[in-house]
């Protein structure tokens, strides 16, 4: 990546210095604390939802299950007809829907998991929006470019060429990002939001091109 590949890794880490505050922060860990619970819920709801249908699944359970309903229709009396009628027609049509159920699609249809975090995918897409409206805004561009020539003192060997750098790519790099931002969607290249193989190739391919020309 060189110099100038580190220096675009410092402009982002500039920006996302001004944006995030600890209102931010706090949030942040809220969410993710709240995503952690909730991923638990959902993997225990798959767990025990996979055994329950590989137990209604078997030919036995089944059996079992028909013979059980059969006796409690023989107490029905007057409609026992009808019962054993019923049970007899509707309960190999659920065991055909038990065979076709999924757990992640039953426990998706409880609430219990989340099917591709669409909440995480449109919060990406509010910050995207965010930052590009900041670096649109002269002040936060000063900012970044003061961020990025405190960095260059702490490597005091190359301190006098790291601000050379910055004064020299620190503009033309945030003009590149903004127009990458703008143009890509950068929430499908880090995963947030999904996409198909061929979009994340050319994703990848304008990062390469955004790095080759800052």
């Amino acid at each position: 990546m060189g110099m100038r590949g580190g220096l675009l890794f410092l402009l982002v880490l500039g920006v996302s210095w001004i944006f995030v505050d600890a209102r931010n922060f706090a949030v942040v860990s809220d969410v993710s604390n709240t995503r952690k619970d909730k991923d638990k819920v959902c993997n225990m709801c798959e767990k025990f939802a996979t055994q329950a249908l590989t137990y209604l699944g078997q030919n036995a359970t089944q059996t079992e299950i028909l013979g059980k309903l059969h006796q409690a229709c023989s107490k029905m009396r007057s409609l026992k007809k009808e019962c054993l009628t019923m049970v007899d027609y509707y309960t190999p049509l659920f065991f055909l829907e038990v065979n076709t159920l999924k757990p992640e699609n039953f426990c998706h249809k409880m609430d219990l998991c989340d099917s591709q975090h669409p909440d995480s995918c449109k919060m990406c897409h509010q910050a995207v929006d965010e930052v590009l409206e900041k670096l649109e805004n002269p002040d936060t561009q000063l900012e970044v470019i003061e961020i990025l020539l405190k960095a260059c003192n702490a490597e005091k060997k190359y301190a006098q060429r790291c601000k050379k750098l910055v004064f020299e790519y620190g503009p033309l790099i945030m003009a590149n990002a903004q127009q990458f931002l703008a143009s890509k969607d950068i929430c499908t290249i880090v995963g947030v939001c999904k996409s198909s193989p061929a979009a994340v190739d050319e994703s990848e391919d304008a990062i390469a091109s955004l790095l080759a020309d800052s």
